[in-house]
């Protein structure tokens, strides 16, 4: 007997050895991700979804990126990411012209390269993992026009230059066309500070400048947004956020936002580090390949992660079921 159980633990023991050795991952496998601003909590959810798949895959992942919107400062990042010799990157584009070549050179160098919240539509990555932008936009143009009953005057919250947020406004604006009576009286640039857009709205506020919605296109602009309201006893303006940080969870909860549209940040990160991997196991013949208009692609050129509109009625339940998520 004392044979037969010594013979199971060594059998047991050269499969596990046996299973090490034949694992495809290996010591020096290592991905990056290329986040626009590393502090916002949006870019933190990005990271625990890329933590959890690497995780599951035994490899090494990391996050990086600069600490305030600087799409420089990214492609800097981008570039010393690319001498390390990564197997895979994942890049949300600030700005989709700066980042194109860099893309496009890691390609050439045999890199697989996919583009997760914010696309490089030009470039050479091998897909899209994110939202559709101009689907979420519709979403909130048809909820900012039901709310302001078709008329009103709208201010919108941006960054002109990302290539997920000019889909938006797109969304936004083919909304509002079809209700001439509903008008965006101005776009706010706040270049990915959320002071830009607390000091703006303090602005037209003081100044008595007519305003019925604020839009935010971005996830950190609402809650700065809410912030003035509050502070100025301000009620029955239409407030419509993205995406999930507490302090839009709270806005809602207060009924000064009334609706936030959620993106999966963490889906982006955690499907799209499992797919680089599989590229960096199994590579196609060339990177090269115009994918678009090939019928026989081993990826699909846009991966669709999906959005929920978040409102007064349902924000808890949000909140309950996002807590469970992250003890699991």
């Amino acid at each position: 007997m004392l044979r037969l159980l010594c013979a199971l633990g060594l059998g047991a023991l050269l499969l596990a050895l046996s299973d090490c050795r034949s694992s495809q991952h290996s010591l020096d496998e290592k991905y990056y991700l290329v986040a626009t601003n590393v502090k916002l909590p949006y870019w933190q959810q990005v990271a625990a979804g890329l933590a959890k798949a690497a995780a599951e895959l035994g490899v090494r992942a990391e996050v990086v990126g600069p600490e305030t919107y600087d799409p420089k400062a990214q492609h800097e990042q981008f570039t010393e990411a690319l001498k390390r010799k990564p197997s895979g990157v994942l890049v949300s584009a600030s700005d989709p012209n700066l980042l194109t070549a860099d893309i496009n050179a890691a390609i050439t160098q045999g890199i697989p390269v996919i583009t997760v919240d914010s696309d490089a539509p030009a470039s050479k990555r091998l897909t899209f993992i994110g939202t559709d932008n101009y689907k979420a936009g519709v979403t909130g143009g048809q909820q900012v026009a039901k709310w302001l009953k078709f008329r009103g005057v709208v201010v919108v919250y941006t960054i002109p230059m990302q290539n997920n947020l000019y889909e938006r406004m797109h969304g936004y604006s083919d909304v509002f066309a079809n209700y001439p009576q509903i008008k965006i009286s101005g776009v706010i640039d706040t270049k990915g500070d959320p002071g830009i857009a607390f000091d703006r709205t303090m602005e037209l506020l003081d100044s008595g400048t007519r305003v019925d919605a604020f839009v935010c296109l971005v996830s950190f602009a609402c809650p700065e947004v809410a912030e003035v309201l509050t502070r100025k006893k301000v009620t029955g303006k239409v407030v419509v956020a993205m995406d999930t940080d507490d302090r839009t969870l709270e806005g809602i909860q207060k009924g000064v936002i009334l609706a936030t549209i959620a993106q999966k940040p963490f889906t982006m990160a955690f499907f799209g580090l499992k797919v680089l991997d599989d590229l960096h196991h199994h590579p196609p013949s060339s990177l090269m390949t115009n994918w678009a208009n090939d019928s026989f692609s081993p990826v699909p050129i846009f991966v669709d992660t999906g959005t929920t509109l978040i409102h007064r009625e349902n924000v808890e339940r949000f909140i309950n079921e996002r807590a469970y998520a992250t003890k699991r």
